[in-house]
C-alpha cells in the first residue's frame, strides 16, 4: 500500500447497514478483465459475497482494469468484506490461468460512505455508465459488466 492510501484509511470507520462506494484496481492496472471470462468469474464473487450475507450489491461495473461496487454493508467491516472479495476472485481467476500465488489487484481500496440524503439511483447511474464515459462502448446496453438494483 502506498504511503497516500495508508494514510485515507486511518480514522474510517464502517458499519452494518451503511452503503458504501468501493473502488479498486488491478496491480499494475493491468486490463485483466478485457477477458470476458475472467471478468465473469470475478463478478461471481461478488454475487458470492451477497449469497453469504456479507453485504448487498447495489449497482458494480468492472471495467478492464478496475472495479466500481456500490454496496450496502450488512456484516463485518468494509476492509473484511473487499479483502474477501479480492482474496477469492484472485484465487480464482489464477486458477483459471494456472498462476497461482499472482498479484490480481494492488493493495487497499478507496470507499466513499455515502449519506442517506444522497441519491443513490444517481450514484449508482453515474457508476455503471463508466464504460460510456470511457468510451469503451456506445451505449450502457452493450457493456456485458455490469449491474445495478435499479437504474
Amino acid at each position: 500500500m502506498n504511503a497516500h492510501s495508508s494514510a485515507l484509511r486511518r480514522g474510517r470507520y464502517s458499519q452494518p447497514g451503511g452503503i458504501y462506494l468501493i473502488t479498486t484496481v488491478t496491480d499494475g492496472r493491468a486490463c485483466i478483465f478485457a477477458d470476458f471470462k475472467l471478468a465473469r468469474l470475478a463478478i461471481n464473487e461478488l454475487r458470492t459475497c451477497d449469497a453469504r450475507g456479507r453485504c448487498e450489491t447495489l449497482a458494480f461495473v468492472l471495467m478492464p482494469n478496475h472495479l466500481h461496487w456500490l454496496v450496502t454493508l450488512s456484516q463485518g467491516s468494509l476492509p473484511s468484506l473487499v479483502g474477501h472479495f479480492k482474496a477469492n476472485a484472485a484465487r480464482v481467476v489464477n486458477r483459471h490461468l494456472n498462476t497461482p500465488g499472482t498479484a490480481l489487484w494492488q493493495s487497499g481500496f478507496h470507499d466513499h460512505a455515502l449519506r442517506r440524503d444522497e441519491d443513490l439511483r444517481s450514484a449508482a447511474r453515474y457508476l455503471v455508465n463508466n464504460p460510456v464515459r470511457a468510451e469503451l462502448v456506445g451505449k450502457l446496453g452493450d457493456y456485458p459488466h455490469w449491474d445495478a438494483v435499479w437504474v
